[in-house]
């Protein structure tokens, strides 16, 4: 079996919020801008730098022709986190809407959630205890 030797995968999200997105992400989860041009702009964020996004505008020539700008269905960012009480504290002092609420989950999440500008539905969670017999339906 080949194997390809894959130096960085990330989600390259068409819209034409990618400014909006750029300053969203930046402001409310410190990531970092790597690369930008008029047309995208790729962010480093986590404490390594390691978690990258990209949102490309859809106009560009480089643009797919399929998919069309992303309109916020079939998809979610999903940001693990060591402490979510306390990144929604810190969002909530800072003037954060969120779209869900601070909730522990019986699957074993500790969560809430926010629309990034590109309507995308950003999930904040740490794992955290799973609820006594909970998978067992699914497995």
């Amino acid at each position: 079996m080949t194997v390809i030797d894959v130096v960085d995968a990330y989600p390259l999200i068409v819209t034409d919020s990618f400014r909006e997105c750029r300053e969203f992400y930046a402001r409310w989860f410190g990531f970092e801008v790597g690369f930008e041009a008029d047309w995208i702009v790729v962010m480093r964020g986590g404490g390594d730098g390691s978690v990258t996004l990209g949102f490309m505008h859809s106009t560009h020539p480089s643009s797919p022709p399929s998919p069309a700008a992303f309109t916020g269905d079939g998809m979610l960012l999903t940001l693990q986190v060591a402490d979510a009480h306390a990144e929604y504290q810190r969002l909530v002092a800072a003037g954060m809407r969120f779209e869900l609420h601070l909730t522990d989950e019986p699957w074993g999440q500790r969560r809430f959630a926010v629309i990034d500008p590109a309507g995308m539905w950003v999930d904040v969670v740490e794992q955290i205890e799973l609820a006594a017999g909970w998978w067992d339906p699914y497995l």
